[in-house]
């Protein structure tokens, strides 16, 4: 399951919209502490985590997560330019920092470049990873990619 953490409803819904029609389970949080309370129920794989979120950023919760030794794969989108704050969050374990509006066929990238892969009912009709509706006024997007999958063993 992908944990969708962003405070911004219209972008949540949209990636989550866009994960499930590839086939993928993922479930929103529109907050770091919200994510954090219901962790044990959620128990996420990946986290496609907002970068600046009111409360806790997405670093305070990659450094939480850290600090209760929970190693997750942890995709970071933004809408800022702010390097430091991305450079912290890979320096925290993210696997990638993909620029707001996010780009779907670059969230799939790095989704497969970390392991993720959609989980498909084989009885279900296949669907184009590429969704059919146009979301571009709220996915697309550059990235930024570590060297190499950084998935959690």
């Amino acid at each position: 399951m992908i944990a969708v953490i962003d405070d911004d409803e219209s972008v949540r819904k949209a990636i989550a919209r866009v994960l499930r029609t590839a086939g993928y389970t993922c479930r929103g949080f529109a907050s770091g502490a919200e994510l954090l309370s219901n962790w044990q129920s959620a128990r996420p794989e990946c986290l496609v985590l907002d970068l600046q979120m009111p409360g806790a950023s997405g670093v305070e919760v990659q450094r939480q997560l850290k600090a209760s030794g929970i190693n997750v794969l942890t995709i970071v989108i933004t809408a800022s330019d702010e390097r430091r704050a991305i450079n912290e969050s890979l320096a925290q374990g993210a696997s990638a920092c993909l620029r707001k509006p996010v780009d779907a066929q670059t969230l799939f990238a790095a989704l497969e470049l970390g392991g993720m892969l959609p989980e498909r009912d084989p009885m279900a009709p296949a669907v184009s990873k590429a969704p059919s509706e146009d979301l571009s006024s709220t996915m697309r997007g550059a990235g930024t990619f570590r060297d190499g999958p950084s998935r959690p063993s």
